[in-house]
């Protein structure tokens, strides 16, 4: 096994910067120095984006960013000790102890389970204090070493590969009292699943040590997670969920009264958190966990998070597009292939095709009718998924798994009443809100294993579907149809107009929000589309030309100007070239990222360009995705790879000239270590 530090990765007593992000990027300058990751930008960026999500600072001076990331090539330690502290969000103060954990993507678990083993030694004051003492980097080295190599039961802060951890020896204190002690259980983990995950079971356990309770806690890390016994939470009086990501498995706790906070407040108030999980107990009103396992009364989260109605709305709707997708990606991929093969009269017969003949029977045309009718109709019939798919999703978003029966329900209604993708929204929404209501309902405890099953469908299955053919039905029909009559009619600027806006929202955020919504509004069209109404199909190869066009322009300015490009950018164009071909927009990301006042002003305004040629040429796409190694399914190819070059060529000037001549004033205070390669 490699050595995870070395005194190369070690800084000390130097000032590093004023910012997390300062920090960050010379660390991760260092271990691409070191020849541990490709790149110092990526690894950086993937830090960073972590950093984002939840500050790493934690009580005591320390701070520990961490990441998976693509960059790295080996599991990595590099450490800083700081001469002027940074705040990185620690309720305590700025830190001055930085470790630097960087993982690669497919790190082993033995590799994990060190990292993970040193993040928990981190909360021993005896550890900080020998680092602070530490006189030069390989005393840092020994110290490290000597904290990886402790087996589980050397100290308090068991290993990770004990990955259910419990704390049943703090009932001591009770038990000599003539008393049984407290019970609870708890769940631990991050996104990342190497520090965070483990500091907080390490706190937890101490707190509930002091406090005389016996406490079992189940980290659910990147080195495995071992459930806890089913008897132990049977048992526990409450449970303590502190993650930041879905609890695996949260059903098992149903019925429990529940404390749940972010991973980070378990490292900064586990006392809090305990004596708040003993009064849930005793609290007959507490939270507790839904009998079905999905995310316990949304709406006080929510509001506890700073997640307002819009953002769960959002979320909502993106999770029924992104499990959508397949089934119109493969669907369109398939008609496409059938029009390829028996041509656009093929709708008209495959169903008599598919149902008469067969290899031994081959239908008028041949061979190439029959194949082309069967991939058709396979095409259509995964594509009759869409709005039902759309909807199920959007309500399993809302009320996890018992909003999926009358969410699909609920979107076959719509479809069923040609209320197309409008109609599968509001039916999801419907089915999933409702679903989630009967959930939190009180019911005796013999009724609660028919909820999931029975109740919760049958009732928001009623409900939602109801309400679509009794009420909303035929209006969201009517004004769907009335939309799809107003894309057949556009010609000339309106339709322009309208390439311009796709194109826009398509760059403006690479893969966000703005991004998944034109791409959402393409795709749910596409099964509009037909030989006579061509629009649909327009608005689709619209959106992929424009969304092609951002990583293509960046690849192409790194070849125009290098000088303007770090090598790190450098070696990104060389990837954004084959990324942007296959219609990545993200492929752009570590480019805007780095730049983004630069960066997406002229990505919009090349999209923009590439969306008004699109429109104006009529060129259509059969395929939701793909770039251009879907060509056979694009109407106009010509026309298509002409748009698209022009709004790369204009993005990819403009972003010249933006960093050539617009006044970039210095952010970094460090300068980041260069990487050879």
């Amino acid at each position: 096994m490699t050595q995870l530090i070395t005194t190369e990765l070690v800084e000390l007593d130097q000032n590093l910067g004023s910012s997390p992000a300062d920090v960050i990027r010379h660390l991760a300058g260092k271990v691409a120095a070191n020849g541990r990751a490709t790149e110092a930008e990526g690894l950086f960026a993937d830090a960073f984006a972590r950093e984002s999500k939840t500050a790493t600072g934690v009580p005591g001076g320390i701070a520990i960013p961490h990441c998976r990331s693509t960059a790295v090539t080996e599991p990595t330690l590099a450490m800083a000790r700081l001469s002027r502290p940074v705040d990185f969000g620690a309720k305590d103060g700025p830190a001055d102890l930085i470790f630097f954990i960087a993982a690669p993507e497919g790190a082993d678990q033995e590799h994990l389970k060190l990292l993970s083993r040193l993040a928990r030694s981190l909360i021993r004051k005896d550890f900080t204090a020998a680092l602070r003492a530490a006189k030069s980097q390989a005393d840092v080295v020994e110290l490290v070493e000597g904290a990886l190599a402790d087996k589980p039961a050397a100290h308090a802060s068991a290993a990770p590969a004990a990955a259910a951890v419990s704390a049943t020896s703090t009932s001591g204190a009770a038990s000599s009292a003539g008393r049984e002690p407290r019970r609870l259980v708890a769940v631990t983990a991050c996104p990342t699943g190497i520090a965070h995950t483990y500091m907080a079971a390490d706190s937890l356990m101490a707190a509930a040590k002091e406090a005389g309770v016996d406490l079992q806690v189940e980290t659910q890390g990147s080195s495995g997670a071992k459930p806890l016994d089913p008897a132990v939470i049977a048992a526990a009086d409450a449970v303590i969920f502190a993650v930041d990501v879905d609890v695996r498995g949260k059903e098992r706790f149903a019925g429990k009264p529940v404390v749940n906070a972010p991973v980070k407040r378990g490292i900064d108030e586990p006392a809090k958190m305990i004596q708040e999980a003993l009064a849930a107990a005793d609290n007959p009103y507490a939270r507790r966990v839904p009998h079905y396992g999905a995310e316990e009364q949304a709406q006080h989260d929510a509001e506890e998070q700073g997640e307002h109605i819009g953002q769960k709305l959002k979320k909502a709707l993106l999770t029924g597009v992104s499990y959508m997708i397949p089934f119109v990606a493969g669907g369109g991929l398939l008609i496409a292939l059938g029009f390829l093969l028996g041509g656009y009269d093929i709708t008209e017969v495959a169903d008599k095709v598919v149902l008469e003949n067969n290899f031994g029977n081959l239908p008028d045309g041949g061979l190439a009718i029959y194949l082309g009718a069967v991939l058709f109709k396979i095409g259509a019939l995964s594509m009759g998924f869409l709005v039902p798919a759309l909807a199920g999703y959007i309500a399993y978003a809302i009320a996890d798994r018992p909003g999926i029966a009358p969410g699909f329900v609920a979107g076959a209604v719509a479809g069923f009443m040609g209320a197309g993708f409008l109609g599968g929204i509001v039916g999801g929404l419907l089915a999933g809100y409702m679903a989630h209501l009967i959930g939190t309902w009180q019911v005796p405890r013999w009724l609660r294993g028919l909820m999931p099953v029975v109740i919760i469908p049958l009732l928001a299955s009623i409900f939602a579907s109801g309400l679509m053919f009794l009420v909303l039905g035929g209006p969201i029909a009517g004004l769907s149809a009335a939309l799809n009559s107003w894309l057949s009619g556009m010609t000339g600027a309106s339709a322009v107009v309208l390439g311009i806006i796709l194109g826009l929202m398509m760059c403006f955020d690479l893969g966000g929000p703005v991004n998944k919504v034109a791409y959402a509004f393409a795709v749910a069209g596409l099964s509009a589309g037909s030989a006579s109404n061509q629009a649909p199909w327009q608005i689709m190869a619209t959106v992929m030309a424009a969304g092609m066009v951002p990583p293509l322009a960046m690849a192409l300015a790194t070849v125009l100007d290098r000088k303007l490009f770090s090598l790190a950018e450098r070696e990104n164009g060389k990837a954004a070239w084959l990324l942007g071909a296959s219609f990545i927009s993200e492929g752009a990301i570590p480019f805007a990222a780095a730049d983004p006042l630069r960066v997406i002003p002229a990505s919009m305004v090349g999209g923009a360009l590439t969306g008004a040629l699109s429109m104006a040429f009529g060129v259509t796409s059969q395929a939701p995705h793909g770039g251009i190694f879907v060509f056979f399914a694009i109407g106009n190819l010509l026309m298509f790879v002409i748009s698209i070059i022009a709004g790369t060529i204009v993005s990819a000037l403009a972003v010249i000239a933006l960093k050539r001549w617009a006044v970039k004033k210095p952010v970094d205070t460090v300068e980041p270590v260069p990487v050879s390669v």
